[in-house]
């Protein structure tokens, strides 16, 4: 009842409360949230209540952006959201659907979600809500305050890399950057509600919902953008930071290669020198000297000095 916290009922006065129906003028609202991971769940709500075909088809799609639309006589909402428990998985999404008219709002999920157990314990803990699109507003307005927590502790995560890569550590891992980067873009996909969708509902809402809620669903759009304009210059910010530590990987990597190049040509010399004084023929030369052999290496030791002087300042 709008002005009064919420009530708990038990399950047995769930069918006693579909029985009775609502007044036309009455503002009382009943929410009801279940468990898809019970498989009676969904043969119960076939059963019990009127819910447009487009709520069943929509738990049977798999993976779909988030999004809210009229269908029949209620609007029909997909809502994705992260586990409540979420490790910075792209698996640990999941999907909350919804289907609420003027008096009753249906939720139901397989997987624990934040955002749908920050407003049960606020249902619980006695704050007030006007209808089931308030409640459905809050909603969206608490997966974007997990959105903007989620994307505050990834810029934690991506300052630890850049202070990393300022002070020239090289513990700088390209796969850890990647991983989050894919996060973050799956996140916007599925967790930003479709545009069209929602546009068509601002533009040309169900006459039972008040201007209010209207209002409260332009303002909680507005904060979704401002979360995944967010998320949008991190993933830039991320995309930069990869390409900065690719440059220096193959910058060391190529100064690398050519250390182990100039090596390579700096013992060529030597080891012809060493092949032809191998040779057991006759007219090698200083074969018979005393110090031939020491004449041989101060010659090789001048030549290898000269070339390395002259390849690293080529290099510097």
């Amino acid at each position: 009842m709008p002005g009064l916290p919420g009530q708990q009922i038990e399950s047995a006065q769930i069918k006693q409360w579909l029985a009775t129906p609502f007044e036309p003028t009455s503002e009382e609202f009943l929410w009801l949230h279940f468990n898809l991971s019970n498989t009676a769940a969904e043969k119960w709500l076939k059963a019990n209540l009127t819910l447009p075909e487009q709520f069943f088809e929509a738990l049977h799609e798999g993976s779909q952006s988030t999004r809210i639309e009229y269908a029949e006589h209620a609007l029909i909402g997909v809502v994705n959201d992260v586990l409540f428990d979420f490790a910075f998985n792209p698996s640990d999404t999941a999907t909350l659907w919804m289907s609420a008219d003027r008096h009753v709002l249906i939720s139901a999920r397989s997987k624990p979600l934040r955002s749908i157990d920050k407003l049960r314990a606020q249902v619980r803990a006695g704050e007030l809500y006007r209808s089931p699109i308030d409640l459905m507003v809050n909603l969206l307005r608490d997966q974007a305050d997990v959105l903007s927590q989620i994307v505050r502790e990834a810029i934690t995560k991506v300052d630890k890399e850049e202070d990393k890569l300022l002070t020239n550590r090289p513990n700088i891992k390209l796969a850890d950057l990647g991983a989050l980067r894919r996060v973050l873009v799956r996140l916007c996909r599925l967790l930003a509600p479709e545009p069209a969708a929602l546009f068509r509902l601002l533009n040309r809402p169900p006459e039972w919902i008040s201007a209010h809620d209207i209002q409260d669903l332009r303002q909680s759009t507005e904060e979704f953008s401002a979360v995944l304009s967010d998320i949008s210059a991190l993933v830039e910010r991320i995309k930069l930071l990869q390409e900065e530590v690719a440059a220096k990987v193959n910058e060391q990597t190529n100064r690398s290669i050519y250390i182990l190049t100039v090596v390579t040509v700096l013992a060529l010399p030597v080891n012809i020198i060493a092949g032809f004084m191998g040779m057991n023929v006759g007219g090698i030369p200083l074969a018979q000297h005393p110090h031939g052999f020491w004449i041989i290496l101060g010659f090789t030791f001048v030549f290898l000095a000269l070339a390395a002087a002259w390849a690293f300042r080529k290099r510097d």
